[in-house]
């Protein structure tokens, strides 16, 4: 039986959400509720501005209501630039700082204000943060699967860049379809391409989707050779930025039936995920 690691997203379901701000006690236990399946990892906040995005500015005060006696789960912040991930860093309770890295230098300006050259820059002292503070570090290669701006994307360019990443040190690579552009061409061509390359590194697949196209999607990847996925439950959230209102986050359930269909072993517990899903519902 194959094993796949799911990645449960609240931050990236939440993070969107600007009509009113999600109380920290209400998210605390949203994410207490994920806690209990047994996801291998929760991406639960972000050390970022505040002013860029003002539902995560509770980070550190959801982090100090979680119960993390009775789980397996590794807790994963996103961070976007140096001060982030020392202020991460400073968490014993995460085990991961992760970084979104545009290979689109037009999304790189939109997200972050910064050029894919300074980035690099970024990148290199958040390795160097994580490592003296025992964290690692997971890189998001933004619009992975292609871009709406016109920069030039094609295979060789993103195996360049994993080739670079490679040498600076990343050992977990996550392709972010960031506009919910993929294809089951380009995953297959992408994941089968990059995994035997590079077997020191450990490939995830961010998806965004449509309700239609999610399947092909994560079949194309599974197929492929990817064993880590990321999800966030009824597909809440996803990029402000994709042109289509439907496409959101790889709905987790969608992911727990498929791979209950392959018959791949996800660890994750049946009953807590139920609970934690009315939970979702009660946020969103």
């Amino acid at each position: 039986m194959k094993k796949v690691k799911i990645i449960e997203c609240p931050r990236d379901a939440m993070q969107g959400i600007r009509s009113h701000f999600i109380p920290t006690e209400a998210k605390s236990q949203y994410i207490n509720s994920l806690l209990r399946v047994g996801f291998d990892t929760i991406d639960f906040g972000s050390f970022v501005s505040p002013k860029a995005i003002p539902q995560m500015r509770d980070t550190a005060d959801v982090l100090a209501k979680l119960d993390l006696s009775k789980t397996k789960s590794k807790l994963l912040a996103i961070v976007a630039n140096i001060r982030g991930a020392n202020d991460a860093s400073h968490f014993e309770e995460i085990d991961y700082l992760g970084y979104p890295f545009s290979i689109s230098e037009n999304f790189q300006m939109r997200n972050t204000h910064k050029t894919i050259a300074q980035s690099i820059i970024i990148l290199e002292e958040v390795l160097t943060i994580a490592d003296k503070t025992n964290k690692e570090v997971v890189a998001y290669l933004s619009m992975g699967f292609g871009n709406p701006y016109g920069d030039s994307w094609n295979v060789e360019i993103v195996s360049n860049w994993t080739e670079q990443l490679s040498n600076m040190g990343v050992t977990t690579l996550s392709l972010s379809d960031t506009i919910g552009s993929s294809t089951p061409t380009i995953i297959t061509e992408l994941f089968s391409n990059l995994i035997p390359a590079y077997t020191h590194i450990e490939f995830g697949a961010h998806l965004h989707t449509t309700p239609t196209s999610w399947f092909e999607k994560v079949d194309a990847a599974y197929k492929a050779g990817c064993k880590r996925f990321d999800g966030a439950i009824k597909g809440f959230g996803g990029c402000p930025m994709a042109t289509d209102e439907l496409t959101g986050n790889m709905p987790t359930e969608k992911l727990l039936s498929y791979f209950n269909q392959q018959k791949a072993t996800t660890n994750l517990q049946a009953m807590s995920f139920e609970s934690a899903y009315n939970e979702a519902l009660k946020i969103f």
